[in-house]
């Protein structure tokens, strides 16, 4: 008699899966069907499993590629107001590609008693994410973080060394590895070694992943120059004077009237602008 389970991996080892379903967890392997398709099952898929064999994998609403992680609700970026300092060009480029494959971007800012996170604090809250600040002498700072958490399917990411596994600590009483900063590099070593999500004890699941150094992306995850406006959330391109308009240099750009009045912030239109000379390097057909 076959043994039918449905349930979501959150751990992938070694060729091992390990799913989570309403019957309990099991640990099993894939079909190798799936490999000659061209199908990497990851931490967030939904999946049948038949007698230990992974036999199906779901659609997925969205997907990144390194970590692999798979059904996000939200990505959680964690960023610290020094050591490392925040790189804003590098954070709203995966805020762009969050937005870009309908993931939920959000901020939650660390290291509050060692500088100040008014800088980034009136970037992002202006564009109409959540941000939070995480400060573990008050315990209502990290309840907020909890809250954002609570039903979603999330993942921390962040540049190594900004604290995200010591934030996860503290706010879901998980035991995952930290290092401290390595002062001759200025940044943290690398304590997540893969993607697995964790049980939230208020529902829903977290993944840790690598920082940002290994938190890659590829010509798939370059948004096509046409795009890249519709994910920065603040950025009105209905009042351009021209229909193809770049937002880099043209007048009558609505988006360059709104930068020079203050209502966008001068880091977001210069990333905006790196990411659209990048955008510009690519061929069409690197692009399908």
């Amino acid at each position: 008699m076959n043994n039918i389970q449905h349930g979501i991996i959150t751990k992938c080892l070694g060729g091992l899966y390990t799913v989570e379903s309403p019957d309990g967890i099991c640990e099993c392997r894939a079909r190798g069907v799936f490999r000659c398709k061209g199908i990497s099952p990851c931490a967030g898929d939904h999946v049948t499993v038949c007698n230990g064999i992974i036999t199906e994998v779901d659609d997925r609403k969205n997907s990144i590629i390194r970590p692999p992680l798979a059904n996000l609700d939200q990505l959680v970026f964690v960023v610290s107001t020094c050591e490392p300092a925040p790189n804003y060009l590098i954070l709203d480029k995966f805020i762009a590609i969050a937005e870009y494959k309908n993931i939920t971007p959000s901020l939650i800012i660390t290291k509050v008693d060692l500088g100040d996170s008014t800088p980034i604090r009136e970037i992002y809250s202006k564009i109409g994410i959540a941000v939070l600040e995480a400060d573990y002498s008050d315990e209502e700072s990290i309840a907020a973080v909890r809250e954002l958490l609570k039903g979603k399917i999330s993942a921390f990411t962040g540049n190594s060394g900004a604290g995200k596994s010591t934030l996860l600590n503290a706010a879901e009483g998980l035991d995952i590895p930290t290092a401290e900063i390595s002062k001759k590099l200025g940044r943290g070593r690398h304590t997540t070694r893969h993607a697995e999500l964790y049980r939230l004890a208020e529902g829903g699941y977290i993944a840790d992943t690598p920082g940002f150094s290994t938190f890659e992306t590829n010509r798939y995850d370059i948004i096509r120059k046409e795009e890249l406006a519709s994910c920065f959330r603040e950025f009105d391109t209905s009042g351009c004077r021209f229909n193809d308009c770049s937002h880099t240099c043209e007048k009558g750009c609505s988006v360059l009237e709104a930068l020079y009045r203050g209502e966008i912030a001068a880091s977001r239109h210069a990333s905006y602008c790196a990411m659209y000379e990048e955008a510009k390097l690519l061929k069409e057909w690197e692009l399908k």
